[in-house]
């Protein structure tokens, strides 16, 4: 497999093109952004722990049936995973209440939401991903109903399944942000599951295992992702 020239840079990845065309290779950043991109810093390590984390989920997921787009790790920094054609909707996933829903709601951070709650933003970096229903969906032409509803229906898949897994493993699930996209006519799940897409909190301590020790200045960010992936496989990382 060859790696060829960059398409995409983001906040956190950069994509490249393959001489597969069903295929792409991605190399996860150091880099860390926050607030939309206003707050910029670099976290040590964090490209190759995001990167095993992720390739970690989606491996675990994979073998219970919810389809996504990683194929294999190339090395420690970079995965090949399936070319998608993306959806512009990011579904959020909140077991507990956190992050801007419980400022924008005033509530309690950490109130138990007695189940699931789903919202969808309308990924765009100009408008700040902002917030959208299914009627928004429905108005932009993003995704069909039907497409929507199997979005729904992988993304609370996905949360049954690591919710009870990272309990295991004395992890809260407290919420996390899913991308989707087409590959050869199916929906599957794509993107990362990483620190930086989910709220990881210890289940004793409520310590922050995530990207809100960045956000929130609280110090030790590549520990607690160091930590993560330790809990999730036992081994260490040497950076």
């Amino acid at each position: 497999m060859k790696k060829l020239e960059q398409l995409y840079e983001g906040k956190a990845k950069k994509v490249y093109k393959t001489d597969n065309e069903d295929l792409l290779w991605v190399e996860y950043k150091d880099d860390a952004t926050a607030f939309n991109g206003t707050k910029k810093g670099t976290i040590v390590g964090k490209g190759v722990l995001n990167n095993l984390i992720s390739a970690h989920f989606f491996q675990m997921l994979a073998e219970k049936g919810v389809p996504n787009h990683f194929v294999e790790l190339v090395n420690e920094q970079e995965q090949l995973v399936k070319a998608l054609d993306i959806i512009q909707v990011e579904i959020i996933v909140r077991n507990l209440a956190a992050g801007s829903m419980a400022k924008r709601l005033g509530m309690e951070e950490g109130m138990d939401l007695g189940g699931p709650v789903v919202d969808y933003c309308y990924k765009s970096d100009e408008l700040g991903d902002p917030l959208i229903n299914d009627d928004h969906i429905r108005a932009l032409n993003l995704a069909l109903p039907e497409q929507i509803q199997t979005i729904r229906e992988i993304a609370l898949k996905v949360n049954s399944i690591l919710t009870n897994y990272l309990a295991d493993k004395g992890i809260i699930l407290v919420d996390y942000k899913l991308e989707f996209g087409f590959h050869k006519g199916e929906v599957i799940l794509g993107d990362e599951i990483s620190p930086d897409t989910c709220r990881f909190w210890d289940s004793e301590t409520r310590e922050k295992l995530d990207k809100d020790r960045f956000r929130r200045d609280l110090g030790g960010v590549d520990e607690a992702y160091k930590e993560i992936y330790r809990r999730l496989t036992g081994k260490e990382v040497k950076l």
